[in-house]
């Protein structure tokens, strides 16, 4: 009885702010639809939905417990069906087979892939011998050689000879899942070519908001020093497609790169500085000021620059969420309710849910999300307990200094879970380089936007440049560092629920239980610490071997397959050099590329048709991997490229009665997104 009372006065502390759990427990019913390995009917659909509201007409009940019970349940049930209805809702065909052949479509959008090379998506796409009904609405290629050099425009009809391929899936058992994050895009294919590009129409047609944004990129690019101009198109337009390699790569090991995508710090600070310029504008200006509310008339026109800023930008997923907050919390001013808020970031979090469910997944809502629940716990304990940030005048440095710290380490765990490292010098980098983001670089930026029109843009654009030279100078020196980045193991599928609950208990629980969080993200970090990563990985074409050795992961092949080598050698937690890797593997007989794995078993890759045609046999136990189909029977394991496809990635973990053999697939399970394995097709 005692438990039960203790429950009840915990639950009526919770008062006031339980709304705060609404996203939650919304997100976890998201979670769970995720998380499932086969895909839930619709009739399983709509007996959840069924239940949810059987759930909320029972919770009327007057016991406070009952009541909070079904009521949490039951927006678990609803996150749950949203999911599900949000993945039939952008169904589109998927390419299921591998094609070359022509590929026709309008430019919706070019970005550069992690090899560095432009890539461009079209939509309105057709293939030859393909109809309508299984034309892929969107497809993505990759420009290789001379049709890198070619000119194109957004909305312009375009057609080339393209190899193309479904979206691939986990480059190993229980990986990231592409096929996953491209249903939710309405990617149906990639691919690639190598032959230019031909213009099938003069001009282009439809999409002027994708046609303005890269005239303002060009534009902007024609007006800076070339070392910034990728910078200040990716900051301003949201077109990252001119920024060097080299830049991009400096600016993540210094924990730089949120500055270039359009997120809540660049909504943000375009948000405050035309707000504090309205209110300024105001005060200068009394005779209106003591006619107008200066307060909320500078919250719409905030409102309105943010709504234009994301319309110039192109719209992104993370442009997107940072709007919804920014538009939350310009609404609370309007409101006269607290800008700042728990309550305001819950229901930032919950409409960003109902737009786009499947961003509960993605590192930028979790990081996002992560940074400004920790800021306004931290900044309303300081406030509610009154604890100062020191003299007047050392304030707003004290404030950045905590800003940055509480950001870091709030999102670290996150950045560390999903990119598998560490920037160690992220906090004086970012200590250096956003005050000039937020005082210059935004302030030109929007200057530069109202001067255009005068042709007065020069001057603002020369200002907006030095602060962009400055903050890549800042990430170049700390990414030369020695220890710049650390990496870190890939841990297991439980782990960042359990970190997530852990912190979110510890923030929004209102009793002492609250520190019972920390216990929670304590097992979740000693969970982290002992994952074991698979002693065998083969890629799901059979191109690529990696066996785990004292000196870390063995890798078949120094070239080739460099995105799935980089991923392996991430998610063991080692410097992603694939030659170094191979330097490991050693050369037997028979052209066959083999090691010894332990207990004796030895793993052969053969990668060619030579290797094949002369090589022996191998003994039971051991293990052959081909990147082509045989008819030929062996004595030992054979995972063929006809096996592969069909299972996916493998992997392999021994040490134990029965070597554990994981595939892709089977991980993956059976979901909307899943297709069959991919035939050839010319």
């Amino acid at each position: 009885m005692r438990l039960v009372r203790d429950f009840r006065i915990a639950l009526l502390e919770q008062q006031g702010h339980l709304f705060n759990w609404v996203p939650v427990c919304f997100g976890s019913g998201i979670g769970a639809y995720f998380s499932l390995r086969s895909e839930p009917t619709g009739l399983a659909l709509a007996t959840s939905a069924i239940g949810v509201l059987l759930l909320l007409f029972f919770a009327r009940r007057k016991d406070l417990e009952f009541k909070v019970f079904l009521c949490l349940l039951g927006l678990v049930l609803a996150g749950f069906v949203w999911a599900g209805v949000r993945a039939h809702i952008v169904s589109a065909p998927v390419l299921d087979y591998r094609y070359y052949g022509a590929v026709e479509g309008r430019v919706a959008g070019l970005d550069r892939s992690t090899s560095d090379a432009l890539r461009v998506t079209l939509v309105d796409v057709r293939l030859e011998n393909i109809p309508p009904s299984k034309t892929p609405h969107r497809v993505r290629i990759s420009l290789h050689s001379a049709a890198e050099g070619s000119l194109l425009r957004p909305g312009q009809l375009i057609g080339t000879t393209a190899y193309l391929s479904p979206p691939s899936g986990p480059v190993e058992p229980g990986g990231f899942d592409f096929q996953r994050h491209a249903w939710f895009q309405r990617l149906g294919a990639i691919g690639y070519t190598r032959v230019p590009i031909v213009a099938l129409h003069p001009d282009p047609v439809g999409q002027p908001l994708f046609v303005l944004r890269m005239k303002l990129s060009r534009a902007i690019q024609s007006r800076m020093p070339e070392d910034v101009s990728g910078f200040a198109a990716a900051v301003t337009t949201g077109d990252r497609s001119a920024i060097p390699a080299e830049v991009l790569e400096s600016l993540r090991i210094s924990n730089l790169a949120h500055l270039l995508a359009i997120s809540g710090l660049h909504m943000g600070l375009l948000a405050a500085f035309v707000f504090g310029c309205v209110r300024l504008g105001f005060a200068l200006w009394p005779t209106v000021g003591l006619r107008w509310n200066g307060k909320k008339t500078a919250a719409i026109v905030a409102l309105i620059a943010s709504a234009v800023y994301l319309l110039l930008s192109g719209g992104s997923v993370s442009t997107q969420r940072a709007f919804v907050m920014t538009s939350v919390m310009l609404t609370a001013v309007l409101l006269d309710r607290r800008a700042l808020s728990l309550r305001a970031v819950a229901l930032a979090a919950i409409i960003v849910l109902l737009l786009r469910p499947e961003s509960l997944l993605s590192p930028g809502f979790q990081m996002s999300f992560a940074a400004t629940t920790a800021l306004v716990a931290v900044f309303g304990a300081l406030r509610d307990n009154e604890i100062g940030l020191g003299p007047r005048l050392l304030r707003p440095v004290s404030g950045l200094a905590i800003s940055s710290l509480v950001a870091g380490l709030a999102t670290a765990p996150i950045a560390a879970l999903h990119f598998n490292h560490l920037a160690h010098y992220g906090l004086p980098a970012n200590l250096l380089s956003v005050p000039v983001m937020g005082t210059i670089v935004v302030p030109s930026a929007v200057f530069a936007a109202v001067l255009s029109p005068f042709g007065l843009e020069e001057a603002p654009h020369w200002v907006m440049a030095k602060g962009l030279a400055w903050i890549q100078g800042v990430a170049a020196y700390f990414s030369s560092l020695g220890g710049a980045r650390s990496y870190v193991v890939a841990p297991s599928g439980v782990v960042l629920p359990l970190v997530s609950l852990g912190a979110l208990w510890v923030i929004l629980w209102r009793h002492s239980a609250r520190w019972g969080g920390a216990v929670v993200f304590a097992v979740a970090l000693v969970i982290w610490a002992r994952t074991d990563r698979p002693d065998i990985l083969i890629s799901e074409n059979g191109g690529l071997v990696g066996i785990m050795t004292i000196d870390g992961r063995a890798l078949s092949k120094a070239k080739g397959q460099g995105f799935t080598a980089r991923v392996w050698l991430e998610n063991d937690g080692l410097f992603p050099d694939q030659g170094f890797a191979a330097s490991l593997w050693s050369e037997g007989k028979n052209t066959a590329m083999n090691a010894s794995v332990g207990g004796g078993i030895s793993i052969f890759h053969l990668a060619g048709k030579r290797a094949i045609s002369s090589f022996d046999d191998c003994n039971p136990g051991d293990i052959l991997v081909l990147a082509h189909s045989i008819d030929r029977q062996y004595d030992c394991t054979v995972f063929d490229s006809t096996s592969l496809a069909e299972s996916g990635a493998v992997s392999i973990t021994l040490g134990k009665l029965e070597p554990e053999v994981r595939t892709a697939r089977k991980m993956s399970g059976q979901r909307l997104w899943h297709k069959a394995p991919p035939e050839s097709v010319q």
